[in-house]
């Protein structure tokens, strides 16, 4: 197939696009390149900078595509739509950077995607966030309804929404995927694990949100990124097109403390940790997400169960490649 990734400098659009080209995919990618993709380093540690199936383009999808542009990149089979600004504690700084590129940006891919002859699917890469907190036992089901506890989630759910109403008005093929946290190699150091190596190698306490009164501690379903690549060309390869939302569970659920000992452990080194309240720390912290994975379970895709090597191993990474930690 011939497809477009949106954010396919990013963490895990680059570890998409490393499948796609695997698979013998061609594959073009629109970038800005800003901070949160380290410009080509990505795609360039991976090594595929001038393969010959590869095109990148510098592109900011907040604004709208130029007719040139649009006559150079020509026809696809598949979109998948990845680009977003995604630091939660970025968008409570600066809500309009978000809503720029995540619904604007999004507006702009869909109105791209109607020019499209002959597509398959346009995949709107969404989180877990745009539910809120799910509380003990709760798992959210895809059309269960938003509670949006911060700029980002709500910029992603109303780039949904926007996507929604283009199938519906305009009858592209949308899916929605609805994905738990994601770790790997080459995240950036502002996120909890690459910011949890960072600290103990310098010697810096972890910080971990807990609730008011410091009595429970945050945690989060992990997916590695490769395992988000899967199931993303899982979706592609299968010959009926799938429209609405599907979630992409997680494979393990880790509170962030016993996350952060187990980090240490795996580095060897020493560790302090101080517990934050919201009302000194983020006052939109959610302390646990969770997603029904039986939708696809059924279509036939399960995660992968070595959450431990993979984590062993993307600490290890990170130890060995610390220029990926500065920032």
């Amino acid at each position: 197939m011939k497809i477009l990734i949106t954010g396919g400098a990013g963490f895990v659009g680059h570890h998409v696009v490393s499948e796609c080209l695997i698979r013998g995919h061609h594959v073009d990618v629109l970038d800005c390149l800003t901070y949160a993709s380290f410009g080509w380093d990505r795609l360039r540690n991976i090594g595929v900078g001038g393969h010959p199936k590869l095109r990148v383009y510098t592109k900011d999808i907040s604004r709208p595509f130029t007719e040139g542009l649009i006559g150079e990149l020509g026809q696809y089979d598949a979109i998948i739509h990845m680009a977003a600004e995604s630091h939660v504690d970025r968008s409570i700084e600066n809500p309009l950077r978000f809503v720029e590129t995540n619904v604007i940006g999004t507006v702009n891919m869909l109105e791209f995607a109607r020019r499209q002859l002959n597509l398959k699917q346009f995949i709107y890469f969404s989180t877990d966030e745009v539910f809120g907190p799910a509380h003990k036992n709760t798992k959210f089901s895809e059309w269960d309804r938003y509670n949006s506890t911060n700029p980002y989630a709500a910029s992603k759910a109303a780039g949904e929404e926007m996507a929604l109403a283009f199938a519906n008005t305009y009858d592209i093929p949308v899916l929605i995927t609805h994905c738990t946290n994601v770790f790997g190699e080459r995240q950036h150091p502002e996120k909890f694990i690459p910011m949890t190596v960072q600290n103990l190698l310098c010697g810096r306490p972890v910080l971990i949100n807990a609730d008011h009164g410091l009595k429970h501690i945050g945690g989060r379903y992990y997916i590695y990124a490769g395992d988000v690549a899967d199931a993303l060309l899982f979706i592609l390869d299968r010959k009926k097109i799938d429209r609405g939302k599907l979630n992409i569970p997680g494979t393990q659920e880790i509170n962030n403390l016993n996350l952060a000992t187990w980090i240490a452990e795996i580095m060897g080194a020493h560790m302090e940790t101080r517990l934050v309240d919201p009302d000194i720390g983020r006052h939109s912290h959610d302390l646990r997400y969770d997603l029904d994975g039986d939708k696809i379970a059924k279509m036939g895709w399960s995660p992968p169960v070595l959450f431990g090597s993979k984590m062993v191993r993307t600490v290890k990474w990170f130890m060995n490649n610390r220029l990926w930690l500065e920032v």
